[in-house]
């Protein structure tokens, strides 16, 4: 498995795209779409579009396990949990890579040491600026805060729109997706659970 991997890693460095190369992928889009890429006011846009492209995918650039790596130990003891709430959401489906928005709650339940509290919010937006499911982003950010805190336990909430289904398809615009995902003490003692639902459950309700 560790040769495929290496395989697949040194595959990807050889198949670099140039900031160029995007440029002209998306003036070929425009044209497909019946526009003039050449006209005054389309000249520059596939340059901006590169550029906000890089934005909203940078997250395929950051490891959120170095972002994880400074812990504190000077926290007397602390057992219970951590809640972050309201932290915002903005990805992409990679079905149709329209934007899903919302809000991401995250809880942990440090041994003996906490981390920063915007690392939390940084881990979710690593993984939200790549191309999502929300079901997989949910999993991703539990099963990365788990490993590299070695918490006693996880949860992760995050309830969003996806205007792959409000603006195209069934275009229903009152629908948000929840999706929960739970490890460790959260997983197997109801108790912590029914309390971080407690907790954000005023959120999901506004």
């Amino acid at each position: 498995m560790k040769l495929v991997k290496d395989t697949d890693n040194k595959l990807n460095e050889n198949k670099q795209v140039s900031d160029k190369d995007a440029e002209e992928a998306f003036k070929t889009i425009l044209t497909w779409m019946g526009e003039d890429p050449n006209r005054e006011g389309l000249l520059e846009t596939p340059k901006r579009v590169v550029k906000a492209f890089k934005e909203y995918f940078k997250g395929y650039k950051e490891d959120p396990n170095k972002i994880l790596d400074k812990t504190f130990g000077d926290v007397e003891g602390y057992d219970d949990m951590v809640v972050q709430k309201n932290i915002s959401v903005q990805s992409h489906c990679e079905h149709h890579m329209a934007p899903i928005i919302g809000k991401a709650h995250v809880a942990y339940i440090p041994k003996e040491r906490v981390v920063g509290l915007s690392k939390l919010a940084r881990v979710v937006e690593v993984f939200s600026k790549r191309l999502q499911t929300q079901e997989r982003l949910t999993m991703q950010i539990a099963n990365t805060l788990m490993e590299s805190l070695d918490a006693k336990g996880v949860a992760v909430t995050i309830d969003s729109t996806h205007q792959c289904m409000t603006m195209r398809g069934i275009k229903k615009e009152q629908a948000t997706t929840v999706t929960n995902y739970y490890l460790g003490q959260f997983k197997e003692d109801l108790s912590f659970q029914n309390r971080y639902l407690r907790f954000i459950s005023t959120t999901l309700k506004d």
